[in-house]
């Protein structure tokens, strides 16, 4: 009986318990840290929508991005915004060092923004892949873009505007007419545009209501850097160049060596990179894959036609791999034009062949060198003396030794049954003058 008695207590402690532990985890809070360092590029995307999807399915609390960015590429900062405004879990920007034009506009689009002591806003204006300013088209759009990103959250859209528009006139600010709007973490509090000044990590879950939260860190895989780095608009072009010098060098080179994989490596690097960053689908390695085996069927089926469309179909899955048609088709062109320059200096400063088309193209030649001759040369008639058969006018016919010859005069009108002496031959062509008096007749 008193057994009994002990095992129903014991029961009841463990249910107890029980339900206990759920109120306790019930309470603890989930907060996913997220970097967003460096240039606003492609390969941030990737990152970023690993992070954010991994939060969701762990229905975390809150995404706290902790900016430290220069800024970066207006296209990018339009997808990854894209990201941000489709979940729904509460968005914090720290702002640690500085957000700087795409970076503010990413910044704008969360629910809240806390900054550093020396943290520092703005600075937004557009600008083109040569460093100067975008046309007039484009800073509009980007202008109407920082004015939305403030009005969603109920700031005040004039010191977004003021960061993309020097014609704003913000003098206190140390942004009058001609200058962008760059705000401090003291004044991004004044304009409203930031929750408060936290100089630790802790005060900002403080000041966030996040305190004693378990915060989870994420970070970029090796993949995901090295996606970063390839896709960069700066490293594409170099990669392209790359591989296109180094598989012009390998035509031009015996066998298969480094040009080629160097070569294979730069255009690998190029694709994985874009399909890690989610920019190349695999209809674009389709494509590329076509058009390989067109360029290949070329040495087989003459025309040419074939050669030119696998030509054009590698081009445009390189130039559907990067997303941005405009900065991928300059990127192509630098390549091209590395490609031309290289084949120029190979043939002309070093003369070097396409060893490649040795086993599908008849290189041999019957020239005089190697002993060919269209004919046998009968240099050893060279002195005799022949007998007209014919006149010669200049051309005619001879007889020397019971054996007719063609021949011709040197000029001057031979007519039959007359001696001459052969004094030239080339190749087939005999030439004859008539013998003078005392000359032996044959």
């Amino acid at each position: 009986m008193r057994l009994a008695r002990l095992f129903i207590s014991f029961c009841l402690l463990l249910a107890a318990f029980a339900m206990v532990v759920p109120s306790f985890s019930a309470d603890t809070q989930t907060v996913y840290k997220v970097p967003i360092y460096e240039e606003v590029e492609d390969g941030l995307y990737a990152f970023l929508k690993r992070s954010i999807k991994e939060a969701e399915e762990a229905e975390a609390d809150a995404i706290i991005f902790d900016i430290n960015t220069p800024g970066g590429f207006v296209d990018s900062a339009e997808k990854i915004v894209n990201l941000l405004d489709s979940t729904p879990i509460r968005k914090i920007a720290y702002i640690n060092s500085q957000a700087l034009s795409a970076g503010a506009y990413l910044a704008l689009h969360t629910d809240e923004i806390y900054m550093s002591p020396n943290g520092s806003m703005g600075a937004a204006a557009v600008i083109d892949s040569a460093g100067n300013a975008a046309d007039m088209k484009a800073t509009s759009a980007w202008k109407a873009k920082m004015r939305n990103a403030a009005e969603r959250t109920g700031k005040e859209p004039i010191y977004a505007q003021a960061m993309a528009d020097e014609s704003v006139d913000l003098p206190e600010y140390r942004a009058g007419e001609g200058q962008l709007l760059t705000l401090s973490a003291r004044e991004a509090i004044e304009v409203g545009y930031s929750e408060g000044t936290v100089a630790t990590f802790d005060e900002l879950l403080t000041k966030s209501n996040l305190t004693g939260a378990k915060v989870v860190e994420t970070k970029e895989a090796f993949v995901e850097t090295l996606a970063r780095i390839v896709t960069n608009p700066v490293v594409v072009p170099i990669l392209l160049s790359l591989a296109s010098l180094g598989l012009i060098l390998e035509l031009y080179s015996p066998g298969f060596g480094v040009p080629g994989t160097v070569g294979l490596l730069s255009l690998g690097l190029f694709f994985y990179g874009h399909l890690v960053a989610g920019l190349a689908g695999y209809e674009t390695f389709v494509l590329l894959a076509l058009g390989i085996l067109l360029v290949i069927a070329e040495f087989f089926i003459p025309g040419g036609i074939i050669g030119i469309l696998g030509l054009v179909a590698i081009l445009y899955s390189i130039i559907l791999a990067g997303g941005n048609l405009f900065y991928m088709s300059v990127a192509v062109l630098i390549a091209i034009t590395v490609a031309i320059i290289g084949m120029v200096i190979i043939v002309k400063f070093f003369g070097k062949k396409v060893r490649l088309l040795n086993k599908m193209i008849l290189t041999d030649a019957t020239t005089t060198e190697k002993g060919y001759v269209s004919n046998h040369n009968r240099l050893d008639l060279v002195g005799k003396i022949a007998e007209t058969m014919t006149p010669l006018r200049p051309s005619g016919t001879i007889r020397i030794e019971n054996e007719r010859i063609d021949a011709v005069s040197d000029g001057s009108f031979i007519g039959k049954d007359k001696q001459v002496v052969i004094i030239k031959v080339e190749g087939s062509r005999i030439v004859v003058r008539e013998a003078r008096e005392g000359e032996a007749t044959q």
